[in-house]
């Protein structure tokens, strides 16, 4: 798991854009106005996820169009994974917990 990508989506201006961005691809401009936020300030933010390469940019003209990649949210699934199987483990055995005594209480 590449600790770059948590780093980048801990801020939460940032996770927003990303919210933003699972529709489609938008400018500067547009998650601007969304977020109301000034755009130089969109632009840091912007550009701190490229790094990460959470996002990637297509220039069209005068516009730079950015939208999500999926590799680092797929590898941040993955990783994600193993802490899925621990608790359902866990909620599995409390099921059984919870019905055992439910059991017990009707006898």
């Amino acid at each position: 798991m590449n600790t770059t990508t948590l780093s980048a989506l801990a801020e939460p201006t940032r996770l927003q854009m990303v919210e933003l961005l699972l529709d489609g691809p938008l400018t500067v401009g547009e998650i601007a106005d969304r977020l109301h936020v000034r755009q130089p300030q969109v632009s840091k933010h912007l550009k701190v996820l490229n790094e990460a390469q959470i996002v990637e940019v297509r220039p069209d003209a005068n516009r730079r169009f950015y939208r999500l990649r999926p590799e680092p949210l797929q590898e941040m699934d993955s990783w994600l994974d193993a802490f899925r199987a621990l608790w359902e483990d866990r909620f599995d055995r409390l099921d059984d917990y919870l019905k055992e005594i439910q059991k017990d209480g009707k006898q």
